[in-house]
């Protein structure tokens, strides 16, 4: 089977807003038909935990590379391998493999938490398939981290290539690379046309569409973004006298697109940290040289910041700042997956840098199969109108933006 033997164009022909219900009917979808209808003639599906994966990999063997990020799930199946109070997406990932939404042939997780690095010993007592974890390195300003990151990959692709019976070889793992270079600029375009003129596209639709290259075969996805972005641009909307705001902790587990959707409502969110994995490398990766060395050295130096790395080179709360500044944003959105370590910790950090800009930011927790958000909506709406409006010395309101 190639990669491009399975068709998963149901958004072919469509106008923008049927494309874009389309994509979100697929987000939405725990079952995964798109992996199912790419197993039926045969194709091998590696599913790798949140945050960063190098998806060249499979994608040069000729696997299909699926993010897994958890979705709805009732929790029967997964209440007997895991507790209360871990992060729901752990969860969530686990249950949906339980119980036959989404079958792998590979389970590849990483070391961003205590436990998403105990996800994989889990996963591999459940599962027949081969579970491992990924070692992204944990001291990013080491000499040796980026030698060490690429033996990693290499580890990884012998798997991948006993697993699909073929080598990968340099000059198809480039092309993978220069496929996914073309990838990470159609998201970078897509969040450009957010920034400059976020009346046309709310946060929900954006997340929709970029979750798309979560399981679509990445050619599909590249042709889907080349199709929509130029309807995005022509797209007859007009602005509105709302607040611009950066969204913060969406890094791992992502809210609902429900939620996302009250918070457009209330404001522009010019920017944000959502599936940030799939935009983790800023710039394109050079396709000459060794692969695994410029995929190595692109996640450590070429690259967005998260929670889940320590880099004294990527202060996060400095760059958060700089996403504000870059964004012309006038507020941040701080929000946080309910027993998320890495992302409770980071708030402390934030909101002292953003204290020192004098930038308002107002903190929320969610969960991603949350089904109410009239508090958050509330609570939301009073945050940005008492930032909006202040009093002249008459008394009367004084709407800040305009001011």
């Amino acid at each position: 089977m190639t990669r491009a033997s399975a068709d998963f164009a149901q958004w072919r022909g469509l106008p923008l807003d049927g494309i874009l219900k389309t994509c979100r009917d697929l987000f939405e979808d725990p079952t995964y038909p798109t992996v199912r209808e790419w197993r039926k003639p045969g194709g091998k599906v590696l599913g790798h935990f949140q945050v960063y994966f190098p998806e060249e990999l499979a994608h040069a063997a000729g696997m299909l590379p699926v993010k897994l990020r958890g979705g709805q799930a009732d929790g029967v199946e997964v209440s007997q391998h895991f507790g209360s109070y871990l992060c729901s997406i752990l969860k969530t990932s686990l249950d949906l493999a339980l119980t036959r939404n989404i079958e792998l042939d590979l389970f590849v997780t990483h070391p961003i938490c205590d436990g998403a690095r105990n996800l994989a010993g889990v996963w591999g007592r459940n599962f027949p398939y081969k579970s491992q974890v990924l070692h992204l390195p944990q001291n990013a300003n080491s000499g040796g981290s980026v030698p060490f990151l690429a033996r990693e990959y290499r580890r990884l692709a012998r798997d991948i290539e006993a697993l699909v019976g073929a080598p990968i070889r340099d000059d198809v793992l480039n092309q993978s690379i220069a496929l996914y270079n073309r990838s990470r600029q159609l998201m970078r375009d897509l969040y450009q046309i957010r920034r400059a003129t976020p009346w046309k596209l709310g946060a929900d639709e954006s997340l929709a569409l970029l979750g798309m290259a979560g399981f679509l075969p990445r050619e599909e996805f590249n042709a889907l973004m080349e199709e929509v972005l130029p309807l995005i641009k022509a797209r007859p909307a007009r602005p509105q006298d709302k607040m611009r705001v950066v969204l913060s902790g969406g890094f791992c587990e992502i809210p609902p697109l429900d939620l996302l959707q009250v918070v457009t409502r209330a404001c522009y969110v010019v920017d944000d940290d959502l599936l940030i994995g799939l935009r983790w490398i800023l710039g394109d990766v050079p396709v000459s040289g060794d692969p695994y060395t410029q995929l190595a050295d692109a996640y450590f130096n070429n690259s967005s910041y998260s929670p889940v790395q320590h880099d004294n080179n990527k202060e996060n709360e400095k760059l958060l700042i700089d996403s504000v500044r870059k964004a012309n944003a006038k507020a941040v959105i701080l929000g946080s997956a309910k027993m998320c370590e890495p992302g409770l910790d980071e708030q402390v950090a934030y909101s002292n840098a953003l204290d020192a800009e004098n930038i308002p930011y107002f903190f929320t927790e969610f969960e991603e199969n949350q089904a109410t958000f009239d508090e958050i909506s509330i609570q939301m709406e009073t945050f940005l109108e008492n930032i909006m409006f202040d009093c002249d010395a008459n008394g009367e309101l004084i709407n800040k933006l305009v001011a």
